[in-house]
């Protein structure tokens, strides 16, 4: 069962100007592993976890660097969740999260679906 379905959509050159004027906004938003990445993928993680909050119907109990995107061997963005961010979507009683990002041009987009435990 569908719990929760979010999108979002960035522009890249937007929110890399945003990252220049504030830089304290990588340890903000992304954890260390996503710091090192470029600004477009930057700005597809920031859409991810956008998407997630709005999947999870608002972000009571989620914190940005508790959500982590990364990829698995064949590429497939996977969320990985910890602390109380974790804790939040497990008492939301959700058990799978969907995730597919997409640049094209200078947007970045990224739509989540939220399943809950059967």
């Amino acid at each position: 069962m569908i719990v929760g379905i979010g999108v979002d959509l960035v522009d890249v050159p937007r929110f890399e100007r945003s990252l220049e004027r504030t830089p304290r906004l990588l340890e903000r938003l992304f954890s260390p592993a996503e710091r090192m990445l470029k600004p477009r993928s930057l700005a597809a993680r920031y859409a991810a976890k956008e998407a997630l909050i709005k999947a999870l119907g608002g972000s009571e109990g989620v914190h940005w660097t508790d959500i982590e995107v990364a990829s698995e061997a064949s590429g497939r963005p996977v969320f990985s969740l910890t602390g109380d961010t974790a804790d939040t979507v497990a008492a939301r009683g959700i058990g799978a999260i969907h995730l597919s990002l997409s640049h094209d041009a200078n947007l970045a987009t990224a739509y989540v679906v939220a399943e809950g435990v059967a």
